[in-house]
C-alpha cells in the first residue's frame, strides 16, 4: 500500500510542477525550476527511480542550460490510424494508437501517441542522433510528453497545437533502473538530428 501511494505522491508533485511551467512567462527560471525541483524528487523522494548505489553518489541529473530556440509550437495534423502494444514487466501490454503528426522545424517529423487504455493519456517520445554515445543521450529515447503521468507543456496558442520545449526532454525510469519497462520510441519518433537540450545520460545504455 505505501508503495502506491508513494507512487501517486510522485505524480502528484510531478503535475504541480508542470502546471507551475506552464503557467512561468520566465521560461529560463522555470527550467531552472523543474531541474531542481527534479534533482529533489530523484534524492528524497521513496518512488525515486534511482538504485541505491546511484542514489548515495548522486548530485543532480545532467540537465543542459535552457536555450528557447527548442522551443515550438507546433499542430498536430492527422495521420493514418496505427496501434502499438507494448509488453512490459510490470504492466503486462500498454497500448497506444497513433492520432497525428508533427513537423518540428530543424527536427524533423514526429508521431503523437494516445494511451489506449483506462485514462488516455498523450505521450510523445523522441529519440536523436546523440542517443547511445558517451556523454549524449539515453539510448532508447527521451520523453517529450506524458501527460498521464503529468509531463504536460500544455497546448499552443492555435487549435489543435502543442507546446514541445526540448529542453524539458528528460529520461525513463528505465534508464535507472532495469526493472522499468518503458515504452521507448518508435520508428516515427527517430531523428536525425543532435538534440543538445535537456537532459543527458551518464550511463551505460
Amino acid at each position: 500500500m505505501s508503495a502506491a501511494l508513494d507512487v501517486a505522491d510522485w505524480r502528484r508533485r510531478v503535475s504541480a510542477l508542470y502546471a507551475g511551467v506552464r503557467v512561468a512567462t520566465d521560461l529560463y527560471a522555470a527550467h531552472d525550476l523543474w531541474r531542481r525541483e527534479r534533482d529533489r524528487l530523484f534524492a528524497e523522494h521513496p518512488s525515486s527511480p534511482l538504485m541505491p548505489a546511484d542514489l548515495a553518489a548522486f548530485t543532480g541529473l545532467p540537465v543542459k542550460p535552457y536555450d528557447p530556440d527548442w522551443r515550438f509550437e507546433v499542430a498536430v495534423s492527422p495521420a493514418e490510424p496505427r496501434h502499438l502494444d507494448f509488453e512490459t514487466g510490470t504492466d503486462g501490454i500498454v497500448p497506444f494508437d497513433l492520432i497525428g503528426v508533427v513537423e518540428v522545424i530543424g527536427v524533423g517529423s514526429l508521431d503523437v501517441w494516445k494511451l489506449g487504455s483506462y485514462g488516455g493519456g498523450l505521450f510523445l517520445p523522441v529519440k536523436d542522433a546523440l542517443a547511445g554515445l558517451a556523454g549524449g543521450t539515453y539510448g532508447g529515447g527521451r520523453y517529450l510528453l506524458d501527460t498521464i503521468k503529468g509531463a504536460d507543456l500544455g497546448p499552443g496558442r492555435a487549435a489543435d497545437s502543442l507546446v514541445l520545449d526540448f529542453n524539458f526532454a528528460y529520461n525513463p525510469s528505465c534508464a535507472y533502473d532495469p526493472a522499468w519497462a518503458c515504452p521507448l520510441a518508435q520508428s516515427g519518433n527517430r531523428v536525425e538530428v543532435e538534440i543538445p537540450v535537456g537532459e543527458r545520460y551518464s550511463g551505460v545504455h
